[in-house]
């Protein structure tokens, strides 16, 4: 799509409005595929890093994590008891025990045991390990101190053999995998000290308009802006790296130099997406040569969403300036490109399904995203779902996607998560953001 000028588009159809003709824009399901490609497409060719444990935690592997060594690097007991060679009784032979961590003892031969510690080498001969408490000893004349089994014993028994786990060179995690403790863990067992992971996707947040304050109460025209507080933190819980959260106003130079300027893999904007008087955004991107891949989506609240790709690898999410479009823009375009340019998924945006419990008002051509809570199985949508309202979406446990006419009572949606834990059930007293 090559950068035109944007097409006016209607404000919000309000419920029992008369609805308005379909605007040209990208359908919601199309919109968020094309922010995946584009995530992709950057994505090839970036630059890996390998980052000690510490430090790795919460990354992404940029290559798949393969076995430096055998798991487990020889056979081990598996059990605290007794090394033996062949059919019992045996005799104990007067080593010291066998314990992790030292060499293993001299072989065994048949009719010979040995005491062995759980994670300890088992010695040369071993044909199973006896547990402890499956055993009992006993002197016999000439013959010392002998081992009588207080069960059948297999060939085997209790004895990690080397490799059981995996052999050296075996996939052990493909790359995208995100790193966990339990990554760490694994990965140390395999033999690794750092681990190859993807850079973060850079992120800088431009927030635009002259009517913004970042402190106080309203006042004469102003307000207090939202999105800036916003905006950061949730990007962070996504996986991006927060470059910086700047002020700019409403001055198309200004705003030229921001986002020429930024050396972020996406620069996120708010406002300025229209076709406002000191909407400047569509003037900016065509002055900088950007190509627009998503003018306008065909979603409520947030239907002037942009996505456009800048000099190389870089992109543009411009999101709508009311606060809950730019959380439908933040879901649409960014969570899917910063997914597939390699942040490490925090569940935001991923996409389950459950029944509606009432009927939602839908619009009458475009989907429409509104805020809900899970109660049981069954989805409870919300009220204050206006555009500039975050009331409830900050008790929501997700998005719920409705089709263009509204779905009812009963009828399964896709779910939006959002990237931080559930609510549990937390909401204002009577259920006041309920529809």
């Amino acid at each position: 799509m090559t950068l035109k000028e944007p097409v006016p588009v209607a404000p919000e159809t309000a419920p029992g409005a008369k609805a308005e003709p379909p605007h040209r824009a990208t359908p919601w399901p199309e919109a968020r595929k094309v922010a995946a490609r584009a995530g992709a497409d950057a994505r090839a060719g970036r630059a890996s890093r390998r980052l000690p444990f510490g430090q790795a935690l919460g990354q992404v592997l940029a290559e798949p994590l393969r076995a430096l060594t055998d798991l487990p690097s020889f056979d081990t007991s598996a059990m605290d008891g007794w090394a033996v060679a062949g059919p019992g009784p045996w005799t104990v032979r007067a080593d010291t025990p066998v314990l992790a961590g030292h060499a293993p003892a001299a072989a065994l031969t048949a009719g010979e045991a040995v005491r062995i510690a759980t994670g300890a080498p088992v010695p040369p001969g071993t044909t199973a390990v006896i547990r402890t408490e499956h055993s009992r000893t006993g002197h016999a004349p000439a013959a010392g101190l002998l081992l009588h089994a207080l069960r059948d014993v297999v060939p085997g028994q209790d004895i990690r053999p080397r490799g059981q786990e995996c052999r050296s060179g075996d996939e052990l995690l493909p790359a995208g995998t995100d790193v966990t403790p339990v990554v760490l863990g694994l990965a140390a067992a395999a033999g690794y000290d750092e681990l190859p992971v993807q850079a973060r996707p850079r992120v800088e947040v431009l927030v635009l308009g002259d009517e913004l304050l970042t402190a106080g109460l309203p006042h004469e025209g102003l307000i207090r802006d939202a999105l800036g507080p916003m905006l950061g933190p949730w990007l962070e819980a996504l996986g991006a790296e927060v470059l910086a959260t700047r002020r700019v106003g409403d001055d198309a130079e200004e705003l030229y130099a921001a986002v020429t300027g930024s050396t972020a893999d996406l620069v996120v904007t708010t406002g300025g997406t229209a076709a406002g008087p000191v909407d400047h955004l569509h003037r900016v991107l065509d002055k900088a040569g950007a190509t627009l891949l998503v003018d306008g989506v065909k979603v409520r609240p947030g239907h002037p969403m942009l996505l456009a790709a800048l000099d190389g690898r870089r992109h543009l999410v411009g999101l709508p300036g009311n606060p809950l479009a730019a959380v439908s823009g933040l879901l649409t375009l960014a969570e899917p490109l910063l997914a597939a340019l390699g942040a490490a998924a925090r569940s935001g945006g991923s996409v389950g399904r459950a029944p509606v419990l009432e009927a939602v008002h839908g619009h009458p051509y475009d989907t429409r995203l509104v805020p809900v809570v899970r109660r049981g199985e069954q989805l409870v949508p919300l009220r204050y779902n206006g555009p500039a309202m975050l009331r409830g979406i900050a008790v929501a446990d997700g998005m719920a996607v409705v089709p263009p006419g509204g779905a009812p009572s009963g009828q399964e949606l896709d779910v939006l998560d959002l990237p931080w834990p559930p609510t549990s059930g937390a909401v204002p007293a009577q259920g006041a953001c309920f529809t």
